[in-house]
């Protein structure tokens, strides 16, 4: 097996120009309604002062979370030296910041003000993860960019190595701080925990190989080259086990709240009582996102590329089931304002919330997937990104 890798400028063909249009479609459409939103009002989307963060919010943790784990194949090759994965770094580093982009961008287009950004980027309360978590996405941004250069650059390639570990190392921290806003929440029951911390690493690893999965048999696709089997094979090993180790996060979870008496009633709310959400936990998570797509990727008789492409979508659906579940269920069951006490009033006191998303929230969403999949596309068809000439097919 060698381990001299080349890379090339993406040729544009049909198959990429009706890729990169139906991608910058979503992005303007997605620019379009939240215009749409800005302009109208709060009324326009499903959220109401009980759930305020809807479904651009499930788009953009889910965004954010990916980019992190988008960085794997990269963080593989140069911080632990396994140069098969060498032909998927640099579109690894450039996965990551083209979903980061793309989930700061329907973040700050659903916050109501966009231009209230600005007060958030220049006044600080350190005593907020919100405000931690800005320095983190940006911070996150540079480092890949660095990064990147160190692999774009050969005579920088010697420090390829320090910045893998640096990127590696923010990723970690960063991935920590996304699941710390809803682990330090302690008001409301599904959020309050230590666990969604490490939760949201193993998420990171699952969703992330999943997108550098479809990222890679698309990038095959419009460049017309072979796909590489070896790094695929390790790639749906990693993605099986990456989804039984969420998995088992979410079951801990889920386990110690029914545990702890004070956390029975959100546990059947959610699991049980919830309507769609247990829905989405047992089916869409559960069933879709966790035990068929685990059996796809660990049985050799399903090692195909259709099968892989099936998976790896299968395990993304799952991820916004759970996040849904997590972001929108979690708002939706009724706060215990006074532990050990019954509160009446006229403001909906232990009533669940209601909430359905509107269109303009789903179009903002996917507006952010088209943004990162046509900042990826603008970039391997002007800077040498794809692989050419990779590590070698195993005989037989």
């Amino acid at each position: 097996m060698t381990s001299s890798v080349t890379f090339q400028i993406l040729r544009p063909s049909s198959g990429f120009w009706l890729t990169a249009g139906i991608a910058a479609a979503l992005a303007i459409l997605g620019l379009a309604a939240a215009h749409h939103m800005e302009v109208e009002g709060h009324y326009v989307t499903g959220m109401n002062n009980r759930v305020v963060w809807g479904l651009p919010h499930v788009f953009a943790v889910f965004l954010i979370v990916s980019a992190s784990g988008a960085l794997n194949a990269a963080s593989i090759s140069s911080v632990f030296g396994q140069s098969l994965y060498k032909p998927l770094s640099r579109i690894s580093g450039l996965l990551a910041m083209a979903l980061l982009v793309g989930g700061l961008t329907v973040l700050v287009l659903d916050l109501g003000r966009p231009d209230r950004l600005i007060i958030a980027m220049t006044y600080y309360n350190f005593e907020s993860i919100f405000a931690w978590n800005i320095f983190l996405y940006t911070g996150f941004l540079i480092v890949v960019a660095v990064y990147l250069w160190m692999m774009f650059e050969p005579r920088m390639n010697r420090f390829t190595r320090p910045a893998g570990t640096v990127s590696f190392i923010w990723r970690l921290v960063l991935t920590t701080g996304t699941g710390s806003i809803f682990g330090f929440l302690v008001a409301r029951e599904a959020f309050d925990s230590a666990v969604l911390a490490p939760m949201f690493i193993a998420m990171s690893l699952s969703f992330g190989t999943a997108v550098t999965l479809l990222a890679m048999m698309l990038g095959s696709r419009l460049g017309q080259a072979p796909v590489n089997h070896e790094i695929l094979a390790r790639l749906r090993t990693l993605l099986a086990y990456f989804v039984i180790a969420v998995a088992f996060f979410v079951a801990i979870d889920h386990l110690t709240r029914l545990y702890a008496a004070g956390h029975t009633g959100v546990e059947r709310f959610l699991l049980v009582e919830g309507g769609i959400y247990p829905w989405l936990f047992w089916v869409g998570q559960g069933l879709l996102g966790t035990v068929i797509p685990v059996i796809l990727l660990l049985t050799p008789r399903f090692a195909g590329v259709s099968q892989t492409v099936f998976a790896s979508l299968l395990v993304l659906l799952g991820a916004f089931a759970q996040l849904y579940v997590l972001i929108i269920g979690g708002q939706a069951f009724p706060m215990d304002i006074f532990p050990g006490y019954i509160e009446k009033s006229t403001y909906y006191d232990g009533v669940v919330a209601g909430y359905a998303p509107s269109l303009p929230e789903l179009v903002l969403g996917l507006g952010g997937i088209g943004l990162a999949a046509l900042i990826a596309l603008v970039a391997v068809r002007v800077l040498p990104f794809l692989p050419q000439g990779s590590v070698k097919q195993p005989a037989g």
